[in-house]
């Protein structure tokens, strides 16, 4: 065989080493597990009226690749410094989540009625709505500013 002959196949072979290596990466990283996520959320107060009663509600899309166990929903307002850990979030209420389009992809809610005696006591001013997002196979995502509301009525 001669010179040329062998750096041509030389080069063919390192180049089809080079695409085949791409191309295992590439399956290894389409297939990789992705961490929970917490995208879209969002909140609003109604205060009570004469007629009806207050709601606070919030609303996020979440997702996993091993699907959405629960997600626990904390609002406080910021003038409380109260800066919820993970682990105190384990205690909060769950939203409901509904699956949307598979079993990674959940739009979760949470809508808590307020009085208006509860509305009275309430601080006004900036809330923040901490969360913890629980996949079906344990991996926890905490969002400790998932989103801000102003409370100001």
């Amino acid at each position: 065989m001669s010179k040329m002959s062998k750096r041509v196949v030389l080069t063919s072979l390192v180049g089809a080493a080079a695409v085949a290596g791409v191309a295992v990466a590439g399956i290894a990283s389409a297939t990789a597990p992705s961490a929970p996520t917490v995208d879209n959320a969002s909140a609003r107060f109604l205060p009570p009226s004469a007629d009806t009663g207050g709601t606070f509600a919030f609303a996020a899309d979440v997702a996993d690749d091993s699907g959405v166990k629960s997600l626990k929903v904390l609002a406080w307002p910021n003038s409380s410094d109260l800066k919820p850990t993970a682990e105190e979030m384990e205690h909060a209420e769950k939203a409901a989540c509904e699956r949307v389009d598979d079993d990674e992809k959940s739009t979760c809610a949470y809508t808590l009625p307020v009085s208006g005696q509860e509305a009275e006591g309430m601080r006004k001013g900036d809330w923040t709505i901490s969360v913890l997002l629980t996949a079906r196979d344990g991996e926890k995502k905490f969002v400790p500013k998932a989103t801000t509301i102003n409370i100001d009525f």
